[in-house]
């Protein structure tokens, strides 16, 4: 696929796609629409969180489960989940997949409990002065939210990168949250984060793109894929990596790569 692409072409290219795909227009029919449906950073990161942890599949399935889960709640979600009590949380039922109530219930009892006590899960996710990337932070968090249940099932929905994984929502969601939002679809409201850390979420389609245009090599869509790949991306933009994730997604859905061929 390189061929088709000279590598001194491919940075205007993706910069186009990337360009094509970043603008409002994505949010309705990306798994993103439900944290831009409310108007605080909390209430955006909680509902974030959630969302993106079960973002696999196809975008309008998640949406729609997305949207049932927080159909449980109102138009200030934390507010509304600090209040609930343990047989509150224990009627609820959310699922999407093998993300089943329990998982849920594991999820929210964290969630409220940290939220009783702090403002934001942004704290938890910073970089230390040694670290270039947020794989480590990733795995901090995933440690300290899980404290009363990290010998469960529901830990299979915390993807730890120090145990081999590309940790795709994880990634997303930090990229929600951290990325500016000069073009209205990620949030920015991570202040105390450097979005040149960030790392673009890595799946079987992104993979797959990313391997078509020579950017990705490794075989397997894992921690050690995605430093290549986040590699590859620094070379092209220091500053911002991760906006290139627009280009992958948009080359994935027009198929255009699949003509060229």
């Amino acid at each position: 696929m390189g061929s088709l692409i000279p590598m001194k072409d491919l940075k205007d290219w993706l910069e186009d796609w990337a360009e094509k795909y970043e603008n409002p227009d994505f949010i309705v029919n990306d798994p993103i629409s439900i944290p831009h449906a409310y108007s605080r950073s909390v209430d955006r990161e909680f509902v974030g969180f959630i969302t993106a942890s079960i973002s696999w599949g196809r975008r309008l399935s998640i949406i729609n489960s997305a949207t049932r889960m927080f159909s449980y709640f109102g138009d200030r979600p934390v507010d509304d989940l600090v209040d609930l009590s343990e047989n509150d949380i224990n009627d609820i039922n959310w699922s999407h997949r093998t993300f089943i109530p329990l998982d849920g219930r594991h999820f929210l009892k964290s969630l409220r409990n940290y939220y009783r006590e702090n403002n934001s899960l942004e704290t938890l996710f910073l970089c230390k002065s040694n670290e270039n990337f947020y794989n480590q932070a990733i795995d901090r968090f995933r440690l300290i939210i899980s404290q009363d249940w990290s010998d469960s099932r529901t830990m299979k929905h915390l993807a730890s990168p120090s145990s081999g994984s590309a940790a795709k929502r994880m990634h997303l969601f930090l990229r929600w949250m951290v990325r500016s939002n000069s073009k209205g679809v990620d949030f920015g409201d991570w202040t105390n984060m450097d979005p040149t850390k960030l790392s673009c979420p890595l799946d079987v389609h992104s993979g797959k793109i990313a391997r078509d245009l020579g950017l990705l090599k490794r075989s397997y869509n894992d921690s050690k894929g995605l430093l290549e790949l986040d590699k590859a991306l620094r070379k092209l933009n220091s500053n911002d990596p991760v906006k290139y994730d627009y280009a992958l997604f948009g080359l994935g859905e027009s198929g255009i790569l699949k003509k060229a061929r």
